[in-house]
């Protein structure tokens, strides 16, 4: 009996032992300022490294006559982005690209959204549509352009077809599989409390499937500004966009006004990619790991 209380001190004190250990490990979080400035370390590099190579082919590799085909960064600079008679035009035709881009993206996404609901409702919607989506998927947009030409015209009807159809798969995919991905057990908690099919839909599965469709918009995000650029080259009539302009400064051999315009309607998309991933971990960073910067 006389033991019991050094007993009893020995156990508490080994219990306390772990907690103190793990109170006084020093941390291994880096600085948020450490981590910030990491990451923007690796993109300059990177940035540094094509400036080089691209100059390096231009002035070393490609002779005299020939460097129309690659023509040096600082030209590009001086002859086409800091001279506004040159930038002025691809920022007017960009203007429109982006215009068609976002009716495209909102049509992409209402398209794409609805289509994944049907197909998570029964599982004869799914085997009907599903197929088709996987067509429009895999038959390459150029192969098709002729047909939408011809029944839509070469206006901007048929640039914002060309978005839908390269943005809307990994909607309706995304969105599906997000639908389909929801916890049996919160299923059964909506059974229980005899949820409508309506009441479960908007309560539970959209809510749980928000990090998988915005994965998907993500996604199509990037496309549909690709969509955009394609339908400017092969449905030229009506306001020019920075597609029409592409297809223009290669026919002229115009290099320095054609490279400007690639890497214009590459910031663009890049920005409009990366607005959208804010956008999701803001929606999602606060209580799913999609949502979390690694």
């Amino acid at each position: 009996m006389t033991e019991a209380p050094a007993v009893l001190t020995r156990r508490v004190e080994r219990a306390r032992t772990p907690a103190v250990t793990a109170t006084s490990r020093p941390s291994t979080r880096r600085p948020r300022t450490v981590t910030v400035a990491t990451g923007l370390l690796f993109p300059v590099l990177s940035q540094a490294g094509a400036l080089a190579l691209w100059s390096a082919v231009s002035w070393f590799v490609l002779s005299p006559e020939r460097q129309f085909l690659l023509p040096p960064p600082n030209r590009v600079l001086t002859q086409s982005l800091l001279d506004w008679k040159h930038l002025s035009p691809m920022l007017e035709a960009l203007a429109v690209t982006a215009r068609v881009a976002l009716v495209g993206f909102v049509v992409a996404v209402l398209v794409g959204v609805g289509t994944g609901v049907l197909m998570s409702r029964a599982k004869w919607i799914e085997r009907i549509v599903y197929p088709y989506a996987v067509v429009l998927q895999v038959i390459p947009i150029l192969a098709i352009v002729p047909l939408i030409g011809l029944w839509f015209g070469y206006g901007m009807t048929a640039r914002t077809l060309v978005c839908v159809l390269i943005a809307a798969f990994p909607i309706i995919t995304n969105t599906h599989f997000g639908l389909q991905s929801v916890d049996r057990g919160l299923h059964e908690l909506f059974t229980l409390g005899r949820a409508s099919r309506w009441d479960r839909l908007v309560k539970l599965e959209l809510r749980a499937a928000l990090p998988a469709v915005l994965t998907g918009i993500r996604t199509a995000s990037g496309l549909v500004v690709v969509g955009a650029i394609i339908g400017d080259m092969f449905f030229a009539k009506g306001e020019p966009g920075i597609g029409t302009l592409l297809d223009v400064f290669r026919s002229r051999l115009q290099s320095e006004d054609l490279i400007a315009a690639i890497v214009i309607a590459s910031l663009f998309g890049v920005a409009v990619f990366s607005a959208f991933g804010i956008l999701s971990r803001l929606l999602v960073g606060s209580w799913h790991a999609s949502g979390h910067k690694s």
